[in-house]
């Protein structure tokens, strides 16, 4: 089984848009993971229909038990997260640090299991999809993030498909860091600006530091030839093979007000996107 995770710098340089059609282009032949577990957003491209749904249990938050409790003030002292105050805890600033249960002298503050997120198995028009969602304010992005790519394993072992492409959140963060640990294959998808070069040289770094092979697209590469041609030579001093160009064009922004992936409506970009399937099927 292959595992190809889709990583960029930041938000909205056309992730989501590229694994929407690669998932097109797999023809019922992949499982898709969307681990941007903090936003997700394939769904709104896939239409996914929820076919089961998981609890996901992030941190454990403090609890006051009001009979035990002799409001003392030694966990209100204590919490450095000013969770607690008139001797209840706000669940919301609970860091689920433990400090509070462990000074209290009559054992009144106890750590309980909080749901933080929902995980869910779907079905798309192009095939099965595993997604999440974690709850505003919660914590243990990473940790929703490895269920969701368990779950992606489980499920593509069950109907015997050998590829998951995975959207992976932007950045290089926690949740970035348990998307590509593991991978056969990181796709990094770069924009021709300053700040896209940089954003490329901080994931090809950690995707270096975890020895994972790694290729590029350069999305709206034609919008500033001289910063694509840039990127282009920071790769070739990497190593690192340039897998597609895709041309800017308002095709992709016509397949998102109609919810489809690009290479279902053509044009240029569904076209670049397609002859980049093709070189990506050699690596995987």
């Amino acid at each position: 089984m292959k595992q190809v995770a889709i990583v960029s710098g930041k938000g909205g340089t056309g992730k989501t848009s590229i694994i929407a059609s690669l998932a097109a282009l797999a023809q019922g032949k992949a499982v898709f993971a969307d681990c941007d577990v903090d936003a997700p957003d394939l769904h709104l491209l896939l239409q996914p229909k929820i076919l089961e749904r998981r609890e996901f249990y992030g941190i454990k938050r403090a609890f006051i038990d009001e009979e035990k409790c002799i409001q003392c003030g030694i966990c209100q002292d204590a919490c450095r997260f000013d969770a607690i105050r008139d001797f209840q805890v706000e669940t919301s600033l609970c860091e689920g640090c433990g400090v509070c249960h462990l000074v209290c002298p009559e054992g009144a503050v106890e750590m309980r299991d909080v749901q933080a997120g929902e995980a869910y198995i779907s079905q798309t028009r192009f095939g099965p999809m595993v997604h999440a969602e974690l709850y505003p304010g919660e914590e243990a992005s990473g940790m929703l993030v490895a269920m969701v790519r368990e779950m992606a394993r489980d499920l593509a072992e069950e109907k015997k498909l050998n590829l998951i492409l995975i959207d992976a959140s932007p950045g290089i963060g926690c949740p970035v860091i348990a998307s590509l640990t593991g991978v056969d294959l990181a796709l990094v998808v770069a924009e021709p600006t300053v700040t896209g070069e940089h954003d490329l040289l901080r994931l090809l770094d950690v995707a270096g530091h975890f020895g994972i092979r790694t290729t590029v697209c350069i999305n709206k590469y034609d919008l500033n030839i001289k910063a694509a041609e840039q990127i282009e030579e920071i790769c070739q001093r990497r190593g690192v093979e340039i897998i597609g160009r895709l041309p800017y064009h308002t095709s992709v922004i016509d397949a998102m007000v109609r919810a489809q992936a690009v290479v279902e409506i053509g044009g240029p970009v569904a076209e670049a996107i397609e002859e980049m399937w093709k070189d990506l099927e050699g690596y995987i």
